[in-house]
């Protein structure tokens, strides 16, 4: 076991995360030339996962616990919250995906590939990027930001610039998506007005509502 690995691994981490200060912390005594040394020795043999630059990860096989890929998601771009396919999958509205991973944010777009999967973040401008979205307890020691169907959907449809209510109506969401109408029938639409509110995009706020009024006939 390598130097900075037995080290990180002493400290156990939760999931196994860990930045370029806790490296320093740890090699204190050392040079920042010894340091960064250390630190590729340490990635070259695999013991350690570099994320992105100044984020790693320890190896399966040095964690004690292991990281949700929405924790990952959240570490990588910030702010951010889970979203599109990824939340209408925890929702349970169509199959999970599980080696990818979509978020939106308010920075810029952003696609991180890494050994644990791939996070892909998109720019969706919102007054209140918490808008429709809902902070989800993940494990003892972690939460996660998540949208809500309702935000989900306001998500997927500013990121599709072609869809329209007036041309595609449910069918979007029915027919390109496979969403069961009996399960969109079942969602809240308490968060409607916030979302709409924050976003600000009339082709999309203007679906929400086609979406919401078709559901309540």
């Amino acid at each position: 076991m390598q130097t900075l690995t037995e080290k990180v691994f002493r400290l156990s981490p939760p999931g196994g995360f860990f930045d370029e200060t806790v490296i320093w912390n740890l090699l204190s005594d050392r040079s920042e030339g010894a340091r960064r040394v250390l630190t590729h020795r340490a990635v070259s043999v695999g013991e350690i996962i570099r994320l992105k630059p100044g984020l790693f990860l320890l190896a399966p096989e040095f964690r004690k616990t292991h990281p949700h890929p929405f924790v990952v998601a959240a570490m990588l771009h910030f702010p951010s919250h889970v979203s599109l396919e990824s939340a209408l999958s925890h929702h349970g509205l169509i199959p999970e995906a599980v080696y990818q991973v979509s978020s939106v944010t308010c920075a810029r777009s952003r696609t991180f590939e890494t050994p644990v999967g791939v996070f892909i973040f998109k720019r969706v401008p919102a007054a209140d990027p918490r808008a429709g979205v809902q902070a989800v307890k993940i494990d003892s020691r972690n939460w996660a930001f998540v949208a809500t169907p309702v935000r989900a959907i306001a998500d997927l449809v500013y990121s599709r610039k072609q869809v329209n209510w007036k041309q595609d109506g449910l069918a979007f969401l029915t027919e390109s998506m496979r969403i069961e109408r009996d399960d969109l029938e079942k969602v809240s639409f308490k968060s409607l007005d916030e979302v709409c509110e924050s976003l600000r995009d009339r082709r999309t706020t203007d679906y929400l509502r086609g979406l919401h009024r078709e559901l309540k006939k």
